[in-house]
Parts: structure tokens; sequence; C-alpha cells
């Protein structure tokens, strides 16, 4: 009997659009290796719609709050349908960003310096000596990501004002330059490393990462041999101190420029990463010889509870 596979999409995240994507082309894909697939535009109501649809495993295609913290994996595990990637814990600590750097600190994954501020307090002075990076705790996606220069007299207005949408306490960071690097892991196994290139300013932004051609992918990063295998060692333990299953992807940033600090850091997990055409996991998993369709495939097999 053909397996069915309810795929979870949408949402009311900040990441909602990249979540469509993301599922549609994961339901496609799906369909295309032989599974049943009913895609799901996951709204307040989605454990009534999974609990009278009764699928043979969830596909978790959503992205930011809710999809990704841990919320709708709770819900998978109260209606016991196996669901794909990370499980409630592992989710919720890895989009809680500084609770995620303690525990990858502890594993010996460096870390940016960094602290959690109230966002009006960082509107008033600068919490940090510039430059740093101000950033939501607990989205994705780059949103709501603001780099403070060296140049700037005075700290950002923005996360003082009364549309600013992602909470009233910050992450602030000491920022750290030169390349942005990322190594998935899938299952016990890290991937390779992509060295990212913004196309569209100084760092991977919303727009870098999801517009055509808003970022370059060098696949395999041209790094010295000990530090592609640091990184990706780094991913793997960070992977497994915060408990993820399945594919997961962390973001570095690593300064090699003349005269640079030679730092490596981690900035996040991903627990729920893009799927789209533009994004980093199915080049990755091409790059190591796996079809769009064998990646989703393997994450289907790969789904269970207790997770």
């Amino acid at each position: 009997m053909t397996q069915h596979v309810a795929v979870l999409m949408g949402g009311w995240s900040a990441e909602r659009d990249v979540s469509l994507r993301t599922g549609a082309a994961c339901a496609a894909a799906l369909e295309g290796v032989g599974y049943r697939v009913t895609r799901l535009d996951v709204e307040r109501d989605i454990g009534a719609r999974l609990a009278a649809l009764r699928p043979d495993v969830a596909f978790n295609a959503l992205h930011g709050r809710v999809g990704e913290d841990g919320t709708v994996q709770g819900i998978l595990e109260v209606l016991r349908i196996p669901y794909t990637h990370s499980g409630v814990l592992a989710s919720a600590v890895a989009m809680q960003k500084d609770k995620a750097k303690i525990l990858m600190a502890a594993a010996g994954v460096p870390v940016a310096h960094g602290m959690v501020v109230d966002r009006f307090a960082a509107a008033r002075s600068h919490v940090l000596p510039p430059p740093y990076v101000l950033k939501p705790v607990n989205e994705g996606s780059s949103v709501g990501v603001i780099i403070v220069r060296e140049d700037r007299s005075h700290p950002p207005q923005e996360v003082g004002r009364e549309d600013w949408a992602f909470g009233d306490t910050i992450l602030a960071e000491t920022f750290v330059a030169g390349r942005e690097l990322t190594c998935a892991v899938m299952g016990d196994r890290a991937l390779d490393v992509i060295d990212v290139v913004s196309n569209t300013g100084e760092f991977y932004d919303y727009d870098a990462k999801y517009a055509k051609g808003g970022s370059t992918h060098v696949l395999p990063a041209n790094l010295k041999q000990f530090v592609y295998q640091n990184v990706q060692e780094l991913a793997l333990r960070a992977h497994r101190a915060l408990g993820c299953r399945g594919v997961s992807r962390t973001d570095f940033r690593y300064d090699d420029r003349p005269g640079g600090t030679g730092q490596l850091v981690a900035l996040e997990v991903n627990t729920q990463p893009g799927m789209t055409e533009t994004s980093l996991v199915p080049e990755l998993a091409a790059h190591a010889g796996l079809s769009f369709g064998e990646l989703v495939r393997w994450m289907v097999e790969d789904a269970s509870l207790d997770r």
C-alpha cells in the first residue's frame, strides 16, 4: 500500500511564503517518487485536520515559529503521527537562539559573544561596542536582523518602534566579519560545506537567501582542509548537542581576511532548513549524490515519534 504523506506548509509565521515554496517543492518530489501526498496549509485547526486525515507520515515543511519551535511537533506526538526533522525539545531549543548557544558552547562549538537585551534599551544606547548584530531571539531566515556598523553613532531606532514584530527581548552579538559558511547534517553524517556569497549586500539576508541570483554558492567551499573538516565536525557536534534528528543545517562565520582574527563561530542550527529551488540542503545532498526525490524519500523513511 502506498504511504500517505501529509506535507505541512504555510502557517502564520514571518516565514510563511518560504514555507509554501518549500512545501510545494517537497510535495511534488514526494509524488514523483511514488507517495500519496496531501498538502496542508497549516492553520490553527491543524490538530483536528490531522486527526481526521490520519496520514502515515507528516512531512514538516514549516519554517519559523509554531512549525519550527516544537509546537507542531508536540501536536504530532499527541496524535502519534510520525514526522520528519527534529523533535519537540530539539526544535524548541534550537529556535531559542540564546539557549541553543549555551548548549553549543558547552559541547565545544564556538559561538559569538552576546547577550539577551531589552529592545527599548537597545534603541536608547549601544548595548555592545560597534560593530554588533541585533536579531530576534526566535526567528529564522535572517528576519529582523540588524547589523550595527562601526560608523553608526546612534543605536538602531527600528527595534524600539511600535511596528517591531519580534518580541521585547532581542539577542545582541559581536559582529564576526568574513565569510558565511554552512554545513548540513543528514542523520549522523555531515555533508559538505558551502561558502555563501551574498549578491545583495554584505550579509546573507532574506533576499540573498530566497531571491534567484541573490547569492552565489561555492560548493565545495574553498577552504584549507583542516578548516573544512572543522566546520563539518562542528556542524555534527552542534546537531548532536541540541538533540536534532533527520536533517539540520548549521550556519557559520569565518574571518579569514588578511589581518583578520581567524575566528570561526557557529551562528545557529536550523532544524527546518529551506527546501526551495534556491535552498542549500538540496544542493548539498545533490553534491553527495542524492537527487531531490531521494532526499525527501530518506526524510520520510527517517520519520518517527519520540524524536
